[in-house]
């Protein structure tokens, strides 16, 4: 991994080649409305969908569009069990209980958030990516040094991954205007209390950086 120098900003620009886009959870189950077994009464009219369906997922189409253009790596992380009664979940999977099968095709990205070829999909059955998978590992082969992140939910997985990241040494960037809560305010308390871990950016910002990048 490249060693950063010690006056490095969290808003300092991207380098080409070590930069990493990870989305997290945004998947059909937890998307679709009527979906998530969980909330079956969050229907369409639900706040949370319609904050996802107005402005996380568009801009988190913006940013994947525009990392594929820059030559930025993608990272989708999903919650998908590596077995089909679930037995490999953590314990708080367990007890909650929260179970995506590994053949369920609503475990899988939103069309808007597909998973595109040769991009990396990683499966995680806790809420912090850096616990059940081998992200970590995989960031550090890749030559990864910044990891900007968006996703589901702000105040629980995001929260994880930012502040997970933040501690193993990555230069972490949150898009504030690409993350949903159940509720506006657990979404704007989030990002106030994990805010010291990251550059809470906005879309418009990340995208255009991505879009000035190339491919090495």
């Amino acid at each position: 991994m490249t060693i950063l120098r010690p006056d490095i900003r969290r808003d300092d620009p991207y380098p080409a080649a070590a930069t990493a886009l990870l989305l997290v959870d945004m998947q059909r189950i937890w998307l679709e409305p009527g979906r998530n077994p969980g909330h079956p009464d969050w229907d369409a009219g639900h706040p949370f969908h319609r904050d996802v369906a107005a402005r996380a997922i568009p801009n988190q189409a913006r940013l994947l569009a525009a990392a594929r253009a820059g030559g930025v790596e993608v990272i989708h992380t999903i919650i998908r069990s590596l077995t089909r009664d679930g037995r490999d979940r953590s314990l708080d999977h367990k007890m909650t209980p929260l179970h995506v099968g590994p053949d369920d095709p609503l475990a899988l990205p939103v069309p808007e958030l597909a998973v595109g070829a040769d991009e990396i999909l990683l499966p995680k059955t806790s809420s912090g990516v850096f616990n059940s998978t081998n992200i970590d590992y995989v960031l550090r082969n890749l030559g990864i040094t910044h990891l900007v992140v968006a996703g589901i939910m702000t105040d629980q997985c995001v929260d994880m991954a930012v502040r997970d990241a933040a501690d193993r040494g990555f230069v972490v960037t949150c898009v504030g205007d690409a993350c949903a809560a159940a509720t506006a305010e657990r979404h704007s308390h989030a990002l106030g209390a994990f805010g010291g871990y990251c550059w809470v950016a906005d879309t418009d910002t990340v995208e255009a950086r991505f879009r000035a990048m190339r491919a090495p």
